[in-house]
């Protein structure tokens, strides 16, 4: 392609040009693409312009040559719009009507302004004089729903790049950060039982001072998780219902001491979260030695506090 910039001889492009600028309603239906939808900003090393003409009843059917730095970008139709990327700086633009054969906005393009980086201007062909009127998203976006994007000429301003949009960096969710207290079920409840009714006073206590420490460490509670856990002795689906109600019943102790109720959860894992695994002997003996399996951990979300210390 840049062989063939070179080759051109200039009157043979100058009459393309004049062509492309009186193009026909068939040619003109040709030229565009699909209609306008919000463009996202463009990266911090380049300046975005949209860059459109209106289709109205007085507006002329022949095309508006699109100049860049004196340079050719395209031939702005009615209804049409172009976009395209500079580097922040100083530029020109100017669209004009019936230059033919003078060709005069590409030496005097009459809008000189600085493009800073990172930004999209917004700029409506004004006919009469060549040069744009600069407008904001909102009011640019309402007429910019009439058009449609131009793609019938190839753009000869060099200082034209394609843009490169700005890709959010997703930030990682933190890490969750949970601090545990264990509530041995055999302070808590007598072998077997979870209702609050069954809570002995040495488990009472324990909760006491356990809902004394949320208050005392935790200002902002978010997510507290309150997970029963049993020995193997038994069913496992009977285990796993043992350790909910005991879940549930300390919940219950907690609301009642102040903490809401909506960072509460609760859950159970029976059986599967053994602290002591080979218990062996008769009954009793198993019971005693399954005792630190029997235990409710209250989970506290302390992630928040980590995050802004």
């Amino acid at each position: 392609m840049r062989t063939l910039k070179h080759t051109i001889p200039a009157i043979a492009l100058l009459a393309a040009l004049g062509y492309a600028a009186t193009a026909p309603a068939a040619l003109s239906e040709q030229a565009f693409e699909e209609p306008y939808s919000p463009m996202p900003e463009p990266s911090r090393s380049q300046a975005q312009v949209i860059y459109y003409r209106l289709d109205t009843e007085q507006s002329s059917p022949d095309g508006a040559l699109l100049y860049v730095d004196g340079e050719l970008h395209t031939s702005l139709l009615n209804g049409g719009y172009t976009r395209f990327c500079l580097n922040p700086g100083q530029h020109t633009l100017g669209a004009f009507l019936n230059e033919a054969p003078t060709y005069r906005g590409k030496a005097d393009t009459p809008f000189e302004l600085n493009l800073e980086g990172g930004r999209t201007y917004f700029m409506q062909a004004e006919l009469a004089s060549g040069r744009p009127v600069p407008l904001s998203r909102e009011e640019a976006e309402t007429q910019l729903t009439k058009t449609r994007r131009q793609a019938h000429l190839l753009s000869r301003a060099s200082n034209v790049q394609a843009c490169v949009e700005t890709v959010p960096v997703a930030t990682p969710s933190p890490t969750p950060v949970y601090k545990d207290y264990d509530l041995p079920s055999d302070v808590l409840f007598a072998f077997g039982k979870s209702e609050r009714k069954d809570i002995t006073g040495a488990g009472r206590k324990a909760i006491s001072e356990l809902i004394a420490a949320l208050h005392r460490e935790h200002a902002n509670l978010r997510r507290i998780l309150v997970v029963g856990h049993t020995d193997p002795i038994g069913r496992a689906e009977t285990n796993l219902a043992l350790g909910l109600r005991r879940a549930q019943t300390v919940r219950q102790f907690l609301i009642d001491g102040g903490i809401p109720e909506h960072v509460l959860e609760t859950a159970s894992m029976g059986s599967t979260e053994l602290v002591v695994a080979d218990c062996h002997g008769n009954r009793d003996e198993q019971i005693r030695c399954n005792a630190p399996n029997r235990r409710v951990m209250v989970r506290v979300d302390v992630s928040q506090a980590h995050a802004n210390p």
